[in-house]
């Protein structure tokens, strides 16, 4: 069994189109989507159509919940732009979303942990900013389960590492969105060095699963030029350079 991995959109339908594209290339027989889905400065209400249709394996990630509670007012710009341009049944569609959920017997998808899509699995932030997490920080994070693999994503920097046990925890990295930075719980940034969609695809053998990463090409200047008429320029550097 091939499962192509998806996660952090962000809104970005031209990167999604050109992956799918490339899987359809490439083959799969599953394609599932782990979160974070349309927030962004792009075409939020467009690619939310667009995965309507695929009715693919869904989760939501901590921007699918955020752009769904509180006050529009109250929501930084990526979920107040999302929230704002999406109709009732594409909310409704977000809102049906699984935190986690479990497929093909022994896969686990989440989008930050299986406790919360907040918390970083693969990568570790601290007062020195973002670094690779400990094989103790990524045990730690995974628990106890009967899955032989964890899909996660979140961070958008496409890893992946192998426990003690033998699970394989894979995040794909971004489809949409190749640069960001926070100031929480401390500032860091993330920043794969280049503008390419990414994704992941993971393949069942005899000896367990195996993963092979992918990187997409896409007009991420179209990307860009969108994101500056949207109102926000500082995507650009991101969209075009994969850096911020």
């Amino acid at each position: 069994m091939k499962i192509a991995a998806l996660s952090d959109i962000h809104g970005n339908l031209a990167a999604l189109d050109a992956v799918l594209r490339h899987i359809r290339s490439q083959g799969a027989d599953l394609i599932v989507n782990l979160g974070d889905i349309v927030s962004g400065s792009l075409w939020p209400a467009e690619t939310a159509d667009r995965l309507m249709a695929l009715d693919l394996p869904a989760i939501r990630g901590n921007h699918e919940r955020q752009l769904l509670a509180g006050d529009i007012g109250s929501m930084r710009q990526s979920d107040r732009f999302a929230r704002a341009a999406l109709r009732a049944d594409q909310l409704d569609w977000i809102a049906g979303l699984p935190a986690t959920l479990r497929i093909a017997g022994d896969v686990l998808m989440v989008h930050g942990t299986p406790a919360s899509d907040l918390d970083f699995f693969l990568e570790t932030v601290n007062e020195q900013g973002c670094r690779a997490a400990t094989q103790e920080e990524v045990e730690q994070r995974a628990g106890h389960g009967a899955e032989r693999l964890i899909l996660c994503g979140h961070t958008h920097v496409p890893r992946s590492a192998t426990l003690g046990d033998g699970r394989l925890v894979v995040n794909p990295g971004s489809v949409g969105l190749q640069a960001y930075d926070d100031d929480q719980p401390w500032p860091y940034r993330i920043e794969t060095g280049s503008p390419h969609a990414r994704y992941a695809s993971v393949t069942r053998t005899k000896a367990g699963w195996s993963v092979e990463f992918h990187t997409v090409e896409y007009d991420w200047n179209g990307a860009a030029d969108q994101a500056r008429a949207n109102g926000r320029p500082e995507w650009e550097m991101a969209l075009r350079e994969g850096r911020c």
